[in-house]
């Protein structure tokens, strides 16, 4: 089964946003300006594992951070990592207290427990714009790069090359580099396709980027099949990046998951922040799905809520 979700409304809430450089800034600024917000208390420190800066997990953990240093007295630490895998690991292992992961990822958590659904992901695969590959079979052969080994969108990558009868390896040459280094690659004529899973669009092209997306609707109904997980079919817009057409593609949820040891009164901090400051966690530039307010954060699928995260949505919010 898959799920079409309508692309943000002007009533969805999301009115006020930050630059997807200003997140930092801005956590620096918050922090210093703390005493004057009325902030005290006892701090608790949370690391967040996230993946590589420019993404969407590190900039969305970097407002969360923000947004913890004006309104509340939890302090995040952004963790950079390779992505969902790694920092389910990490957590796991409690070198981390909470996660960022993809939804299909997270079925490998060791007891985690979920604070929210916070966004959709984007599984975005393009090729150069005269590239004759039109379809995503005709990548057997071909060169592709799913991104860095540990991340939740090269293992949904792999699960799709699967799914289309491309085995990893065999049929497809497989490399692995970070997005910038990726888009390099592509351009240069050194990979054939490049796979990722981000936004739309996604952060990292801050120069004008022209590439072609290939249309991978018809692949979700088999993924989900093959796996038992209920991918979506989400829209990506045209000019989306310059020249780009309208396609669909694959969407994952993204999951924000803490370990069972981390203290309730953060989780609550958390949920808190999520609900009641959803606006400063938007990146200004995405038209993706944000599932920032209650009915969309609870639904974290096979990942139990917390139950500091349950009780507070429940208490105040109906």
């Amino acid at each position: 089964m898959t799920t079409t979700h309508p692309a943000e409304s002007p009533g969805s809430g999301f009115t006020t946003r930050v630059s997807r450089r200003g997140a930092l800034t801005l956590a620096a600024a918050l922090a210093a300006g703390l005493a004057a917000n009325g902030c005290s208390g006892t701090e608790t420190r949370v690391r967040l594992g996230t993946a590589q800066p420019g993404g969407q997990f590190h900039e969305f953990a970097s407002a969360l951070a923000a947004a913890a240093a004006a309104y509340s007295t939890i302090r995040i630490e952004p963790i950079v990592t390779e992505g969902s895998f790694t920092n389910l690991r990490l957590l796991a292992r409690g070198e981390i207290d909470a996660a960022l992961t993809l939804g299909d990822a997270a079925h490998a958590a060791d007891r985690a427990l979920a604070i929210g659904r916070v966004y959709e992901c984007y599984v975005q695969l393009a090729v150069r714009p005269n590239s004759p590959i039109q379809h995503l079979v005709d990548l057997r052969g071909r060169r592709v790069d799913l991104g860095l080994i540990g991340s939740g969108s090269a293992a949904t990558g792999e699960r799709l090359l699967r799914t289309a009868g491309l085995v990893p390896g065999i049929d497809i040459a497989i490399e692995h580099r970070n997005l910038s280094a990726a888009v390099q690659a592509l351009h240069r004529g050194e990979v054939d396709a490049i796979l990722w899973g981000d936004e739309v669009p996604t952060p990292v092209f801050d120069e004008p980027t022209r590439l072609r997306l290939l249309d991978l609707a018809e692949w979700v109904a088999p993924m989900y099949a093959r796996s038992g997980y209920p991918y979506d079919t989400v829209p990506v817009p045209p000019n989306t990046y310059p020249g780009s057409a309208a396609v669909d593609t694959v969407g994952v949820p993204t999951l924000l998951l803490a370990s069972p040891a981390l203290a309730d009164h953060a989780v609550t901090s958390i949920a808190e922040l999520l609900l009641d400051r959803g606006d400063l966690l938007v990146p200004a530039q995405t038209i993706g799905f944000q599932f920032l307010d209650r009915r969309w954060l609870v639904g974290t699928g096979q990942i139990p809520l917390h139950p500091a995260a349950a009780a507070h949505y429940r208490a105040g919010h109906g």
